[in-house]
């Protein structure tokens, strides 16, 4: 699936659920609330590890990044792990990163 449709998908849900006012067990942000990880993918392959940090701390703390890096060339594999200081703010940084594009890629 084509990742601008996974996101239009998932913004579509947050209408959804905001539209309709969920209860907090049902919405698909309570499966991770104790979690302070975030999974980003579609990263560029030329991101560093210092720019996924300036990109990504304008939201939030951050604790620790993972740039997922190859072994041989040393370069991004696309994807990264962030961990952040406070586990309730992973909803709305997930939210407010959805869709957005960084160096000419949809994350």
């Amino acid at each position: 699936m084509n990742p601008l449709t996974k996101v239009q998908l998932v913004n579509k849900l947050n209408e959804r659920e905001a539209g309709t006012m969920v209860i907090a067990e049902a919405s698909r942000h309570s499966e991770y609330k104790d979690s302070a990880w975030i999974f980003l993918g579609g990263l560029s392959y030329e991101l560093t590890e210092g720019d996924s940090l300036c990109v990504f701390s304008q939201y939030r703390e951050i604790v620790r990044i993972s740039l997922v890096q190859d072994r041989k060339t040393g370069k991004c594999k696309g994807f990264c792990l962030i961990r952040d200081e406070d586990q309730r703010s992973t909803s709305l940084t997930t939210d407010n990163f959805n869709g957005i594009k960084i160096k000419g890629r949809t994350i």
